[in-house]
């Protein structure tokens, strides 16, 4: 192609035209637009920096000069291609180029696309996979057991063994766990993280429960504690369909290699504690590390060093706290039980249902993803946590009353009063009893005054009268306006003498 069509394909290319308007301008192919787009692009060839080269400089800058074809002894080691593959944002049309500046080849783009296509089909199957650096992690459980004794318990544990492998360069993990349950779970993927010293975009699981509550093809469902973790480490969790193993062929394949170059080799020792058996595990994972790959002359450990390691996104400052989740009901007392443990809610939560999440030292408690309450987790049982602002405001005044609130109050009115307030205080057996009394009588200061409530105190002190009946009979009748005056003593005072006293004579 004449260079002046060149260089009007690279102005047209520079003015923002999309290709195929440049091939209808320029009559060529959209191919051939594409291709020295590429070529010009991928040497930084701008349309006014062409102008200060002659056509041959161009020709030859472009790969578009006189130049061999490969002979037929000469072949490319695609092996360092495909690795290079797959790092982010690294394409086919890179490596070429590249290789080109190096002069490692001198062959057009579309011929080191079809040698390398022809290399990857004479590979191994495993290697057709292509996993991006830094993207995926797959996590699954072996089939074998360890067992491991407890002679202090004298029992035995079937040890479960925990798998994740990364998917760019198949660095593995393993480690031992006394079940398969959701704590171990989610710990096992804390630690599998800290062992990478990184976190991938997404996580790849079987469909065990301890993960996903729902198996389903097309929108499984996630256990709520396994997305409170993937939030953490902002992972996606991407479940692999039911039953189809491929989707997670990677840890399919550690899985295997784990079984077969750690577990069976420790299977005739004996172990007394998780401790020791991942001891073990560990001195024979970093061999399994170590081994070369038939399929990439590497290691998965120089794997992961040249192309995963520096794609992993950093792991978060704050550790991640384990927590269960579970539904309840608000009673009608606003307070809902957790493991024989009472909480409180906002009274206007009543007979709602709520999400409560529970972890080793908190309760929350959430409302329609809103998160409406948080106590200090208390193992006492059959015992309450009430938080004053939940109670409604009449449960909040009765449980404000104590004695020494209301002798406060008496002693406002007068020394009357409170002579009173001590005095009922004193027929009760317990404080509590005389509270609703005395709202009564708090209730006669308001409806008579102050002044009057006094004075009727004084003549029921006067007379030994005490509880609320009597001031509210003494107020009803006025009796606080009396004018008291001393009472004789009746064991001194003289009897009148008079018809109708018989006397002690009358009797002899």
């Amino acid at each position: 192609m004449p260079m002046e069509k060149f260089r009007e394909i690279l102005r047209l290319h520079g003015l923002g035209y999309s290709q195929c308007e440049i091939a209808r301008s320029c009559a060529v192919a959209r191919s051939t637009v594409q291709d020295y787009v590429r070529r010009a692009v991928g040497q930084g060839l701008s349309y006014e920096s062409l102008g200060e080269l002659s056509d041959g400089d161009a020709k030859a800058l472009l790969g578009k000069g006189q130049r061999q074809s490969p002979s037929p002894s000469e072949q490319i080691d695609f092996e360092p291609v495909h690795r290079d593959l797959q790092r982010k944002g690294v394409t086919l049309a890179l490596l070429w180029q590249e290789g080109l500046d190096k002069k490692q080849w001198n062959c057009s783009y579309g011929g080191f696309c079809r040698q390398y296509r022809r290399w990857k089909g004479g590979q191994n199957l495993s290697m057709r996979q292509s996993h991006t650096a830094g993207e995926k992690v797959f996590v699954d459980y072996c089939s074998m057991t360890v067992a491991v004794y407890d002679p202090v318990l004298n029992q035995e544990v079937k040890a479960q063994i925990f798998v994740a492998t990364l998917g760019a360069s198949n660095y593995t993990f393993a480690e031992a766990t006394e079940s398969q349950s959701l704590p171990n779970w989610i710990g096992s993927h804390q630690r599998a993280l800290a062992f990478f010293g990184g976190v991938p975009k997404a996580v790849v699981p079987d469909n065990l429960k301890s993960g996903v509550t729902s198996a389903c093809r097309y929108e499984p469902g996630i256990n709520r504690s396994y997305q409170d973790f993937a939030e953490h480490y902002g992972v996606a969790v991407i479940p692999a369909r039911p039953k189809r193993p491929k989707d997670k062929s990677k840890v399919e394949k550690a899985v295997q290699e784990v079984e077969r170059q750690i577990l069976a080799p420790l299977r005739d020792q004996r172990f007394s504690s998780m401790a020791t058996l991942n001891q073990a595990i560990r001195e024979r994972l970093k061999r399994l590390n170590a081994r070369v790959m038939k399929g990439y002359g590497l290691s998965r450990q120089e794997l992961f060093d040249q192309i995963e390691r520096a794609e992993l996104s950093p792991l978060p400052q704050r550790p991640f706290e384990f927590a269960t989740w579970k539904p309840a009901k608000v009673s009608l007392d606003y307070h809902i039980e957790v493991e024989k443990h009472y909480y409180s809610l906002p009274y206007s939560l009543v007979q709602r249902q709520v999400s409560v999440k529970v972890s080793e030292h908190q309760v929350e408690v959430f409302y329609e993803n809103r998160r409406v309450a948080c106590h200090e987790r208390s193992k006492v049982p059959y015992r309450h946590t009430t938080r004053p602002e939940h109670m409604p405001p009449e449960h909040w005044a009765y449980k404000r009353q104590s004695k020494e609130m209301f002798l406060n109050w008496a002693g406002r009115i007068g020394p009357q009063t409170l002579e009173q307030v001590e005095s009922i205080f004193a027929l009760k057996d317990h404080e509590e009893q005389a509270f609703r009394t005395l709202k009564g009588v708090q209730s006669l200061s308001t409806r008579y005054g102050g002044q009057r409530l006094e004075a009727a105190c004084r003549y029921a002190n006067h007379f030994n009268l005490v509880g609320l009946k009597r001031l509210r009979s003494v107020l009803e009748n006025n009796r606080d306006s009396y004018v008291l005056t001393a009472t004789p003593d009746p064991a001194v005072s003289p009897t009148a003498d008079h018809d109708n006293l018989r006397g002690q004579t009358y009797y002899g």
